[in-house]
């Protein structure tokens, strides 16, 4: 199933690239499962060959649990991938070891705030001083965050002026199949324009 996830979603981005849509990128969330099967390797150079996406455009979404289950074993992988050109985020940050040396260890270019402390935010400050100093800590490091979970404008707005450059939530849009996304983004295309 993974694999055919993987497959599918390098295929749509690559149509939306060719319908000009832009230079879009995709995330693809890899399960502990998938990653340690040893063929994942094989599954994104696959992927990204047949449906011609530049590598670049394939950003793999992994939990912090994976990174530090057989940490040598998934350090070389991801060596290999990112050899590839592929890019990696971790996947609800905060929720699980949390061990930053791994930031650095596994090269990581992306933090996804897990969708629990952003949704909390206005009502918990303690909440709110996690998603900063998440936010701080991957600036500091050179990574970019995702804000998973934002559901309406004041959080995006207490996000933006915390510095997080990108978020994802139903304040823009629920999870749509693929017709209703290219939908979306033509009728924004358009409204820019």
């Amino acid at each position: 199933m993974g694999g055919w996830v993987l497959l599918q979603a390098c295929r749509d981005t690559q149509a939306w690239r060719q319908a000009g849509l832009g230079d879009l990128a995709v995330a693809v969330n890899v399960s502990p499962l998938q990653f340690r099967r040893d063929d994942i390797e094989r599954e994104v150079a696959n992927a990204l060959t047949e449906c011609e996406l530049p590598a670049a455009a394939l950003e793999l979404e992994l939990t912090e649990s994976l990174l530090v289950a057989d940490a040598e074993h998934v350090r070389e992988v991801l060596q290999r991938l990112r050899a590839l050109g592929v890019k990696f985020a971790i996947d609800d940050f905060g929720t699980g070891y949390s061990n930053l040396g791994y930031l650095q260890r596994f090269a990581v270019h992306r933090l996804k705030i897990d969708q629990s402390f952003v949704r909390r935010m206005g009502s918990s400050t303690h909440d709110e001083g996690i998603v900063r100093a998440i936010i701080e800590m991957a600036h500091c490091l050179g990574l970019q965050v995702v804000a998973e979970g934002v559901e309406d404008a004041a959080t995006l707005h207490r996000l933006q002026g915390f510095g997080c450059e990108f978020g994802q939530g139903f304040h823009w849009s629920p999870a749509l199949p693929a017709e209703g996304f290219c939908a979306l983004v033509r009728n924004h295309q358009d409204s820019a324009a």
